[in-house]
């Protein structure tokens, strides 16, 4: 498991945010498996659960946005790590703060975009189409909401590499061959 020094003051609150947004994804995926049991099931015994669909849909973006930022700073996305571990020093600060910088554009682009959308479906009371109508604000703010704690992050991350440290999620390497084989397991980064 990636271990990080624990952080005070507003660093700690933000960690907290990301560790909860997690959690909040987490549930998500809990939602999202029990109604799939239930529908499952319910169509052995002629069970229906009404809008079991579309109650899966918006847990389904809940859960891939609002995971978004603990994963990243967790160092579990995908990121083209091999091509900048290869450059030297201050040529990989660079370029790691170049990247963080193009990143958070482009998610506070759609960050902005996404609370543009959930506010103008709140103001003119979109709903959805579905057999229960709900109002669309509701799962779009957990689209907005996973972004802009995603933007947060990235900007965490660029401070914390404009000040000369190490990024929070870059992994340490592995030291043996059995902890290599054993985040390869789990599913972890190498």
């Amino acid at each position: 498991m990636h271990t990080q020094q624990k952080r005070t003051g507003l660093g700690g609150v933000l960690d907290c945010i990301y560790l909860w947004s997690g959690y909040l994804a987490g549930a998500f995926l809990l939602v999202i498996f029990a109604l799939m049991v239930v529908m499952s099931a319910g169509r052995e015994v002629s069970f229906n659960v009404p809008a079991g669909d579309d109650f899966a849909a918006f847990s389904m973006a809940g859960l891939a946005f609002l995971g978004l930022a603990h994963t990243f700073k967790n160092g579990e996305m995908i990121r083209v790590g091999f091509l900048i571990e290869r450059l030297g020093e201050r040529t990989r600060r660079f370029v790691e703060i170049f990247c963080l910088g193009v990143g958070l554009i482009f998610i506070g682009y759609f960050a902005r975009h996404a609370f543009s959308l959930a506010h103008d479906s709140w103001k003119l009371n979109d709903m959805s189409s579905g057999v229960i109508a709900i109002p669309l604000w509701i799962p779009q703010t957990g689209m907005f909401l996973g972004l802009l704690i995603l933007a947060i992050a990235m900007l965490d991350e660029l401070l914390i590499v404009l000040s000369g440290r190490k990024p929070t999620y870059e992994k340490e390497p592995p030291r043996t061959a059995e902890e290599l084989i054993e985040r390869v397991v789990q599913g972890g980064g190498v």
